[in-house]
């Protein structure tokens, strides 16, 4: 599958359970991708008691993640075939605090898919629609795992 699936195609096998997601990091933040599309995808983020700070709130370094991985996967989506991406740059909105135990949609949408650079953005939604978080990256594919 891995050379045959575009990278929107292979997000969207391992949100159909299709390909395996070998990602421990996902299960310990709470995410799984839900949807892909070439330069769009959605996760559903459940983020544990044990993201949150001493204010109880989740900490915004797992809300930055969280709209790291979405941008990044938005703009593997885009690829020929999936190739993750290393993050040049990644700027954070915090605007609401994000609860633990509770079910957010993120969304990553590719706004620019350059051959060496890609512009991404994301939001964190909570069940009434609200934004709680948003972000725009600079992703690059990560050469590493070029076939």
């Amino acid at each position: 599958m891995w050379d045959e699936l575009s990278g929107a195609e292979l997000i969207q096998a391992i949100a159909d359970g299709r390909f395996p997601q070998v990602s421990l990091v996902d299960e310990h933040i709470g995410q799984t991708i839900r949807s892909a599309e070439p330069g769009r995808i959605s996760l559903e983020w459940t983020p544990g008691g044990h993201l949150c700070n001493p204010g109880g709130t989740v900490h915004g370094g797992y809300v930055a993640m969280i709209l790291d991985n979405a941008s990044c996967l938005a703009g593997a989506s885009t690829g020929e075939h999936f190739m993750p991406m290393l993050t040049l740059s990644l700027n954070v909105d915090y605007l609401r605090p994000v609860l633990a135990g509770r079910t957010y949609t993120v969304a990553g949408t590719c706004v620019h898919a350059g051959r060496t650079r890609m512009v991404a953005n994301a939001a964190i939604t909570d069940a009434e629609g609200r934004v709680l978080a948003q972000a725009s990256a600079s992703v690059l594919p990560n050469r590493a795992f070029a076939r």
